[in-house]
């Protein structure tokens, strides 16, 4: 395998992007993502905060104490995995993430894998989807990326700008991706709005160190309250109203996690006031 060292952004040309490596070195060691070229992007992407603009190479144990960004992002990151993976781990690569299902994980032919069966629809799935199931039943573990959408942030690649909720999207027969990043395409930088108020709370199965079974994050931004969830569908779920969540389709082991989202929702609502 050869790892390669950019020192810029027009010297990419293939191979996969690692930064802090907490997820492609896992997937790699599980089979589940293989390459020939590694490409160390370290040395391009941008790392930091600068006024309302961050390097998507920041590490989530950077944000967590960074006061001059919003409750929502702070909190999200502060909630996110252990120290350990928080200070290797980089904003853009947890905007990334795989999902969590056990399915997947463990190289079922799944339709993420390509194959025509959600095996969690008629297996196990207590921590699974409750929007947006009928296709796929995983659920995106990201608190992070749950936290920017609702924050309406935007980010830029090296290719083209877009809303941080313009990055995901529904799996389907004729697209199993979850993302809408192009080959070759790398977050740089995540551009946050005038906030007013933002908070995010989560529902773990252990008080820390875990991945949301279900996490709300709601911000105030421009006058409109914004509401976005993790853990509840295949992407990051938007809402704009706690009512929408009459609408979710829950499957027999989770249906627990519809009371719940209700609660959460309405409680970081309150811490709006």
């Amino acid at each position: 395998m050869e790892l390669l060292r950019p020192s810029s952004v027009e010297e990419l040309d293939g191979g996969v992007f690692i930064h802090g490596g907490t997820e492609v070195v896992p997937l790699m060691q599980d089979g589940l993502l293989s390459a020939t070229t590694l490409v160390d992007v370290r040395g391009v992407v941008p790392r930091g905060v600068n006024g309302s603009t961050i390097g998507a190479g920041t590490t989530l144990g950077e944000l967590e104490v960074e006061t001059g960004i919003p409750d929502a992002l702070r909190e999200a990151c502060r909630l996110a995995a252990s120290p350990q993976l928080r200070n290797m781990g980089s904003l853009g690569g947890n905007l990334l993430q795989a999902t969590r299902c056990w399915y997947w994980r463990l190289g079922y032919n799944c339709r993420l894998h390509g194959g025509d069966r959600c095996h969690a629809r008629d297996g196990e799935h207590r921590e699974h989807a409750i929007f947006a199931n009928d296709f796929c039943a995983s659920a995106h573990p990201s608190d992070v990326a749950a936290a920017l959408i609702a924050l309406g942030a935007r980010l830029r690649t090296n290719q083209r700008e877009l809303a941080v909720e313009e990055l995901y999207r529904l799996p389907d027969e004729g697209d199993r991706n979850t993302t809408t990043l192009g080959d070759g395409e790398l977050i740089l930088e995540i551009e946050l709005p005038e906030v007013e108020a933002s908070a995010y709370l989560k529902a773990m199965d252990r008080k820390r160190w875990s991945f949301p079974q279900v996490g709300v994050a709601v911000a105030k931004v421009g006058g409109e309250t914004r509401i976005a969830l993790a853990g509840v569908a295949p992407i990051p779920w938007r809402i704009a109203r706690v009512e929408d969540l009459d609408s979710a389709t829950p499957l027999p082991r989770t249906e627990w996690k519809l009371p719940l989202a209700r609660a959460l929702t309405r409680r970081a609502l309150a811490q709006l006031g």
